[in-house]
C-alpha cells in the first residue's frame, strides 16, 4: 500500500515538472520575457532573466499555494480575470517601454577596450544617461523587471488552473511539493526559452545594429498587441 501511495506521489510530482515546463512556453510568458531579453547584450545577462522570471512565478504560486492548502482558500473567477487583465496591462507597459527606449535618441560610438593583451573596438549604444563602462556589455545584469513580471504571472492565467489541481491532492506536503517542482519546471522552461529568445538580439546587437532595432520593435509591437488582445478578451467578461 505505502509503495503505490510513493508510486502516486512520485507521478503527480513529474507531472508538475512537466506542466512545469511547459507553462513557461505560453504565448504571454514569451512576449514578456523577450520584451526584457531584447534590451540585454550577451546571452549570460538574458538567461538570468529566465531564471528570475521562474523564480518570481515560483515564489507567487508557493504563497497562493499555501493559500488554498492551508486556510482553504478558493481564487474566484473574477479574481482570475482582474489577474489576467494585469497581465495584459503588463504587456502594454514593457511594450511601450521598449518603444520609449527606442526613440529616446541613443547615441552610437566606436567602444574600444581591452582584455589582457588583446584589444578590440566595436560600435557601442548608449542611452543619453548611461554611464561609460567598458565592462557593462559583459557583465551579468540582474533584471528585478524580471521578477516582478514572474510573480504577476505566477498569480494569473494557466497558473490558476495548476491551484485547482492542488486541492485534488489528499497530502498537503505533495501538494507543496507540486508546486515546488512546477516552479523548478517553470524556471527551467523559461531559462532555455530565455537563451533561444535572446541569439537573434545578441548576434545583432554589435554588428548589425539597425536589424536588433527591428527586432526589438517586434517583440515591443508583439507585446503591445498581446497586451491589448488580453484586455479586450477580459475587460468584455467582467
Amino acid at each position: 500500500m505505502e509503495m503505490i501511495i510513493l508510486t502516486s506521489s512520485l507521478t503527480i510530482l513529474l507531472y508538475g515538472f512537466l506542466i512545469g515546463l511547459k507553462h513557461a512556453t505560453d504565448v504571454d510568458h514569451l512576449a514578456a520575457v523577450s520584451t526584457i531579453v531584447a534590451e540585454k547584450k550577451n546571452l549570460l545577462a538574458s538567461i538570468s532573466i529566465g531564471g528570475l522570471w521562474g523564480f518570481g512565478h515560483t515564489i507567487s504560486l508557493t504563497v497562493a499555494g499555501i493559500f488554498v492548502l492551508f486556510l482553504n482558500f478558493e481564487i474566484s473567477e473574477r479574481t482570475e480575470k482582474i489577474l489576467e487583465l494585469c497581465v495584459g496591462i503588463m504587456l502594454v507597459v514593457l511594450g511601450l517601454n521598449v518603444f520609449r527606449k527606442l526613440l529616446k535618441g541613443a547615441t552610437i560610438h566606436i567602444h574600444e577596450h581591452s582584455h589582457g593583451k588583446h584589444k578590440h573596438t566595436h560600435f557601442h549604444i548608449h542611452e543619453p544617461n548611461e554611464e561609460e563602462s567598458s565592462e557593462s556589455h559583459h557583465r551579468l545584469d540582474l533584471s528585478p523587471r524580471a521578477l516582478v513580471v514572474g510573480m504577476i504571472h505566477g498569480l494569473a492565467g494557466s497558473a490558476g488552473l495548476m491551484l485547482i489541481v492542488i486541492p485534488t491532492i489528499e497530502s498537503k506536503i505533495v501538494g507543496l511539493l507540486y508546486i515546488l517542482v512546477f516552479g523548478i519546471g517553470s524556471i527551467g522552461g523559461m531559462t532555455l526559452m530565455s537563451l533561444l529568445i535572446s541569439l537573434p538580439f545578441a548576434l545583432t546587437s554589435k554588428n548589425f545594429i539597425q536589424i536588433n532595432k527591428i527586432l526589438q520593435g517586434s517583440a515591443a509591437l508583439f507585446s503591445v498587441f498581446l497586451g491589448f488582445y488580453i484586455m479586450y478578451e477580459i475587460a468584455s467578461t467582467l
